[in-house]
């Protein structure tokens, strides 16, 4: 039987189903990740796909993408399938296309908590925290600021408490307080130990793929044969657009392909600036610069778990700053849906916004593009809750005003919204009420009404004399007291002692080694 405290530990691993907010409890879904019932939005019809198609394949075929690590070109010449130069590998369509077919079209990752393993592949949604950006704001500050661990770690927390945050990303806000050389050490010991779900590991070289790795596989209790067994973690890597993928990344790629991880690539493709400024060549370069990295992990890896992604979006011509949420954005995240589809590969797609701050534009912004990787019918959405000003700031509010927007989501696809039994259509309720009265106290409703429809833990639907009386908070400011109260009462997930125990110690031998190189 559990003891006391380690009940009382795992009541903050329950990711956080209640947490204090003026004495009431906030409620939030369960976790569920969400299956997608909705037919895919697909602008383009078969001459269209098979346009794009070509046009990524004239790309390979003709002009070719540079791979900067020479041991990745020689594994693509000795494939047989590639015409190079330099560092510049050409591929055949047949060549390519024989190599996505060996990729499965949906695969699992496992974190160290059985009961949070994600599928990519098929219908299936997945939502992330935001990776990546240097600064932090919040409501307190006022300001932006260099991100630092405790800021990343209470991200974490966040990430752990809300249910609908499926995997978590890169570092959420990188934390320029630890050297780079050990700083993926103490990130990834925070984000094994303060969560228990999916973590991510950055492809930049070998050392720290590698730490991150055996990172992972001690804190679940794993040997190296269950470590390769099945997925435990991923990456995602950028393509340098255009047409090129870098040294760190492909030699981060190459090691997790060899060794069953999951592979994620996402060329970061901006129209008008690193590719053309027509969407279609926008993402038929986009696709041209992914599949290659796939080729590549099928050629080391026969069956490499891979999946592709979009980051296909337009720039302002007025300032050449980038544009998230532009219809633009919306239309090219659905159309390379359609081609993931065709290809048969599971997509990521992200929830981006170009505002500076929590406002109206960042949350239009950001559900344009949440609903364009929906409707793509993308199986992974990066990003999902706290990204601001182009992804140069993470934003606590933000987190939590974007959840409030994910779950949303979630009950959308619930079926049984869409249900049709003769209890949904209620003939019999209609009856009795007929055309006098009203619907509330009738036994359909009281048995129905607590589970009816969604309840939000931040939106007030208090009319504006109500919410005036009760001080007149803005949305920012309900979700910065939120936030506040998660982090207040945030109990980290139960982990092995012994795990625990092993993944210090190693974390405290890497340091003192000197932990990764920071030139490449």
């Amino acid at each position: 039987m559990a003891t006391a405290a380690a009940r009382k530990r795992r009541g903050g691993g329950r990711a956080g189903n209640a947490a204090r907010r003026g004495g009431a409890a906030i409620e939030q879904m369960p976790w569920s990740p969400p299956v997608n019932i909705d037919r895919p939005t697909e602008p383009l019809d078969e001459a269209g796909v098979q346009a794009i198609h070509d046009g990524a394949m004239r790309i390979l075929e003709e002009i070719g993408v540079a791979f900067l690590h020479p041991e990745a070109v020689e594994i693509l010449r000795a494939s047989g399938g590639c015409d190079i130069e330099g560092e510049n590998v050409r591929m055949g369509r047949d060549f390519v296309m024989e190599m996505i077919a060996k990729a499965p079209g949906s695969w699992t990752i496992t974190p160290r908590n059985p009961d949070r393993a994600i599928t990519l592949g098929g219908t299936n949604l997945l939502f992330g925290n935001v990776s990546s950006p240097p600064n932090f704001w919040d409501m307190e500050l006022g300001r932006k600021m260099p991100g630092t661990r405790e800021m990343c770690r209470n991200f974490l927390k966040l990430s752990q408490f809300f249910n609908c945050i499926h995997f978590v990303g890169g570092y959420p806000v990188e934390p320029q307080d630890i050297h780079a050389s050990v700083r993926h050490l103490d990130v990834l010991y925070d984000k094994l130990t303060l969560t228990d779900k999916v973590a991510h590991a950055y492809a930049l070289g070998r050392e720290r793929v590698d730490d991150v790795m055996e990172m992972v596989r001690i804190s679940g209790g794993l040997s190296h044969e269950d470590f390769e067994a099945t997925p435990r973690m991923y990456t995602n890597i950028n393509s340098t657009s255009p047409l090129k993928h870098d040294y760190p990344m492909l030699d981060g790629w190459m090691r997790l392909a060899e060794r069953n991880q999951g592979l994620i690539v996402t060329p970061f493709t901006l129209a008008g600036a690193m590719a053309p400024v027509t969407m279609a060549g926008a993402v038929a370069q986009s696709l041209a610069e992914s599949l290659c990295a796939v080729v590549l992990a099928q050629v080391i890896r026969p069956g490499a778990c891979t999946a592709i992604g979009t980051f296909t979006s337009n720039v302002d011509m007025k300032s050449g700053a980038p544009a998230f949420g532009t219809p633009e954005y919306m239309r090219a995240t659905q159309m390379t849906g359609q081609l993931a589809r065709f290809y048969g590969l599971p997509m990521r797609a992200s929830g981006v916004c170009a505002a500076n701050v929590p406002d109206g534009q960042a949350m239009w912004e950001t559900s344009n593009s949440l609903w364009a990787g929906v409707q793509a019918g993308a199986n992974m959405i990066y990003h999902a809750a706290g990204w601001l000003e182009g992804g140069l700031i993470a934003s606590p509010e933000k987190f939590v005003m974007d959840c409030e927007l994910l779950q949303q989501v979630q009950r959308y696809m619930d079926p049984k919204l869409t249900a049709t039994t003769p209890e949904d259509i209620a003939v019999d309720a209609i009856a009795e009420v007929g055309g006098q009265g009203h619907f509330f106290g009738i036994e359909h409703t009281q048995e129905r009404y607590t589970t009816a429809f969604y309840q939000p833990y931040l939106s007030d639907w208090r009319n504006y004399e109500a919410w005036e009386a009760a001080g007149g908070i803005w949305t920012a400011q309900r979700a910065h007291q939120v936030y506040r109260d998660i982090l207040a009462g945030f109990e980290a997930p139960v982990m092995d002692p012994a795990a625990q125990e092993e993944l210090s110690a190693f974390v405290e031998r890497r340091k003192a080694e000197g932990g990764a190189p920071t030139d490449f």
